[in-house]
């Protein structure tokens, strides 16, 4: 049985264009994605974008995050709301790999009860540190929720038939992650904020603010190697390449 893929967008937030490509001029509004992959053995999410809250208010949710991003997420945008257009319930989702711990990726969290988080070891343990917490802008409040918690190291195959395996992506954050799934058409690379845009791998353009600039560079690079062998990368915020993804309930194929 093949693994499907499907792309969904759990809102848009609009930021200085500098926060995801330094010195450059502007602003940018950009999707927020998350994808349910069907595997034969269970369905994974990967990532659960904003919370419910941030749809009448944001600012309460966020604080500070909220002089920087302007958020635009609606009813029927949330992760359960997308899962339900999908018949498939949130309360039934096995796994979910949060690729780190920004609000856009953890916010939909506690909609998925029963899930079993995987994530990094050290990021999860950042997300632990008080000063960690302040510097990398996370909100526990959000990833908090008494899921079971699975921290990996490094790759991680999560069924053990190589279809769907986490790659660690570290430099946005301490501890983030990328997901590469095998379709029967090849591999895809869900690389959440290891890669912001198409412009970021093909110029190596950093954002403006990155935990370890060196690891994320290193990271590009890797992401840059995979692009070459053959595998399909899927950017984490452009909203011109995500404007040609088929969305849900068309798979990615």
């Amino acid at each position: 049985m093949a693994v499907k893929i499907y792309a969904m967008t759990c809102g848009w937030l609009t930021s200085d264009l500098s926060m995801m490509l330094a010195g450059k001029v502007g602003k940018i509004s950009f999707p927020v994605p998350a994808y349910l992959i069907d595997h034969p053995r269970g369905r994974v999410l990967f990532d659960s974008g904003l919370h419910l809250q941030c749809q009448h208010d944001a600012p309460g949710r966020i604080g500070f995050l909220s002089d920087l991003f302007s958020v635009h997420f609606h009813p029927g945008e949330d992760i359960r709301s997308r899962l339900e257009q999908l018949d498939v319930d949130a309360n039934k989702i096995e796994f979910l790999v949060n690729s780190h711990l920004h609000f856009d990726h953890t916010g939909g969290n506690e909609l998925l009860p029963n899930a079993k988080i995987i994530i990094q070891k050290r990021e999860w343990e950042a997300g632990q540190i008080p000063e960690l917490i302040q510097a990398n802008g996370y909100l526990p409040a959000d990833y908090d929720q008494g899921h079971l918690i699975q921290k990996v190291d490094g790759v991680h195959d999560l069924f053990g038939d190589g279809r769907i395996m986490t790659i660690p992506t570290f430099g946005h954050t301490p501890g983030h992650q990328s997901l590469k799934v095998r379709l029967d058409s090849g591999d895809v690379i869900l690389t959440a904020d290891a890669c912001y845009l198409k412009e970021t791998l093909t110029n190596l353009h950093l954002p403006h603010l990155v935990h370890d600039r060196a690891e994320m560079l290193n990271s590009l690079l890797m992401l840059r190697k995979l692009q070459k062998s053959g595998a399909r990368i899927f950017y984490g915020h452009d909203p011109e390449f995500w404007s040609q993804v088929p969305q849900a309930p068309k798979q990615i194929v």
